[in-house]
C-alpha cells in the first residue's frame, strides 16, 4: 500500500481562495511600490554559496539550505572531513550553492554584477520566495515569500522618510490600521556598545538585544553574560530597558547617555531628521516608535533599522523590517554604494488581516455564473454567450458535462457560484437565457445585454 503523500515541515499548499488573497496583498504592495518610483527585478532561488554565506552572522548561516551538488557528490568530498564526520567543513565541498536566505544580499550581488547597466540611485522591488531552516511555527515557514524594496546609490536620509512612508501607505491600502513602525539606529548600538565597554562585542550585543520580545530582558542579560559581557556593562545598558516618553525625550535621552560617543551621536542626529521630518509630514494610520533595544540581527545595517508589529490585538511577531547598509555591495568589490531596504513579510500579514477579518468579500470570488450544460447543441449556443461575457471580463463557466441538472447545481453551490444560467430548448428558440439566483431562488429570462447587465452589477 502506498504511503500517503506529504509536504515537507514549514511548507504549504495553498487553496484557490487563498492564492486570491495572497494575490489581493501582493497587488496592493506591487501598486505602491510602483507608485512610489521602485521597479521590479528578479533573481534565481539559489545562488552560489559564496554568495550566501558570511552575510547573516553565524546564526544565518545556520539557517540557510544547501543544494548538494549534481552527480555524485561525494566523489569531490574531502576524505578527511568526511571519516571525520565534519559535517561544517565537509559542507563545502559537496555543496557548492545554496537556496536564497532574503532577497537583500541577491540584490547586493545584482548591482554589482550589472552596475555598468544600471542608472543610480537605482530604485528595485522584489516580490519572491526565499528558504530557511527555521523551526516551523506560527507565522514562521520554511519557506516564503518577501516582498522588498531598496535604493542603492543614495546616502539621503529623505530615502528613509519616505520608507517610512511606504509602509503607512501600503498598511492603510489593505485597511490594516494601527501597525507600529519601530525605528532605531546601528550607529546608536555601536554607540552604546562602547559606552558601555563592550564595543569587541557589538555583535553578540546587538544579537541577544535582538531578541527581547521573544526571551525578555533577564533572557536577554543571561545571553549577554554568556558571551562574555561582564556584569558592570549590564548595569550600564539598563536604561535601554525603560526608556519612555515621546519619540522626541527619547532621542533627547539618548542623546545624554550617547554624549561621550561620536559614533552614537551620528545615530542620534539621524534619527532626530528621520523622526522630525516623519512627523511633520505625517502619517495616514501607522504609528511611528522609537524602540531603542531594536537590534535586527543581519550584520549588513549600518543606520537606521525598521521593524513593523501588526495592532496590538493580534499576537503576532514582526510583519516588516529592514534598514540602511552603507557597503552591502562592497562584500562583492563594489565599494562605497549605500543603499536603504524594506521588506514586508507577506504570510504573517495574510494571517494578520484573516484573524481581523479585514479581507473584501470579492477577493475570493469565484465565476460569476455557471451555465447549466444540457447537451452538445446547448452547450455550444452557452458557449457563445460565455465568450461574449468574457470579453467583459465577467468570470462565467460552462459545466463540462451533460449529467444531472441537480448534480450540476450542487457544484456551484459548493463553489459558491451566485448565478446559474439555463439554456435548453425553449432559451434557444426565443435566443435568450434564464438566469437564477442561487441565494434568493429567483429567476428571470433575459437577452444576451440583458445578461451582460445583470452579471456585471
Amino acid at each position: 500500500m502506498a504511503s500517503k503523500p506529504s509536504i515537507p515541515k514549514g511548507t504549504r499548499d495553498f487553496s484557490p481562495t487563498e492564492v486570491a488573497k495572497r494575490q489581493y496583498i501582493i497587488q496592493i504592495i506591487k501598486t505602491n511600490f510602483e507608485k512610489f518610483g521602485f521597479q521590479p527585478i528578479e533573481t534565481p532561488s539559489f545562488e552560489n554559496s559564496e554568495t550566501l554565506m558570511g552575510k547573516y552572522g553565524e546564526e544565518g548561516d545556520r539557517l540557510i539550505f544547501k543544494i548538494l551538488n549534481s552527480g555524485d557528490y561525494l566523489s569531490k568530498a574531502n576524505e578527511a572531513h568526511l571519516e571525520a564526520k565534519d559535517s561544517t567543513k565537509l559542507t563545502s565541498s559537496i555543496s557548492e550553492k545554496a537556496l536564497r536566505y532574503d532577497l537583500t544580499v541577491p540584490f547586493a550581488r545584482y548591482v554589482v554584477q550589472h552596475q555598468n547597466e544600471i542608472e543610480f540611485p537605482f530604485k528595485r522591488y522584489q516580490i519572491q520566495p526565499v528558504w530557511r531552516a527555521d523551526r516551523p511555527q506560527k507565522g514562521r515557514f520554511r519557506e516564503f515569500f518577501q516582498c522588498d524594496a531598496d535604493v542603492v546609490g543614495s546616502k539621503s536620509l529623505w530615502q528613509e522618510v519616505e520608507l517610512v512612508q511606504l509602509y503607512d501607505t501600503v498598511f492603510t491600502s489593505l485597511g490594516l490600521n494601527g501597525v507600529t513602525i519601530k525605528i532605531n539606529n546601528r550607529k546608536i548600538l555601536s554607540g552604546i556598545a562602547e559606552v558601555i565597554g563592550a564595543s569587541d562585542k557589538l555583535i553578540d550585543f546587538t544579537v541577544a538585544l535582538d531578541k527581547l520580545d521573544k526571551i525578555g530582558e533577564d533572557g536577554v542579560k543571561k545571553e549577554m553574560m554568556e558571551k562574555g559581557i561582564s556584569e558592570e556593562a549590564l548595569v550600564k545598558v539598563q536604561p535601554l530597558f525603560s526608556f519612555t516618553g515621546t519619540i522626541s525625550d527619547k532621542i533627547n535621552q539618548l542623546s545624554d547617555l550617547l554624549s561621550s560617543s561620536e559614533e552614537g551621536m551620528k545615530g542620534v542626529e539621524e534619527l532626530r531628521f528621520i523622526c522630525d521630518n516623519v512627523s511633520n509630514l505625517g502619517l495616514s494610520t501607522a504609528i511611528l516608535d522609537l524602540d531603542v533595544t531594536l537590534a535586527r540581527g543581519l550584520n549588513y545595517y549600518t543606520g537606521a533599522i525598521f521593524e513593523i508589529g501588526a495592532p496590538k490585538t493580534v499576537a503576532m511577531g514582526s510583519i516588516g523590517g529592514g534598514g540602511r547598509y552603507d557597503d552591502l555591495t562592497g562584500i562583492f568589490g563594489l565599494k562605497n554604494m549605500s543603499g536603504v531596504g524594506i521588506s514586508f513579510g507577506l504570510d504573517r500579514i495574510y494571517l494578520v488581516l484573516e484573524e481581523l477579518q479585514l479581507f473584501p468579500e470579492t477577493v475570493a470570488a469565484t465565476s460569476k455564473a455557471l451555465f447549466i450544460n444540457y447537451g452538445d447543441k446547448e452547450a455550444f449556443y452557452a458557449l457563445k454567450a460565455i465568450q461574449e461575457l468574457r470579453k467583459e471580463n465577467i468570470k462565467v463557466e460552462l459545466y463540462p458535462e451533460n449529467v444531472k441538472v441537480g448534480k450540476q447545481f450542487q457544484h456551484a453551490d459548493k463553489r459558491a457560484i451566485p448565478f446559474a444560467v439555463i439554456v435548453g430548448e425553449q432559451e434557444i428558440e426565443s435566443n435568450s437565457y434564464s438566469l437564477k439566483n442561487l441565494l434568493t431562488g429567483e429567476q428571470v429570462s433575459v437577452d444576451l445585454e440583458g445578461l451582460k447587465k445583470a452579471l456585471l452589477d
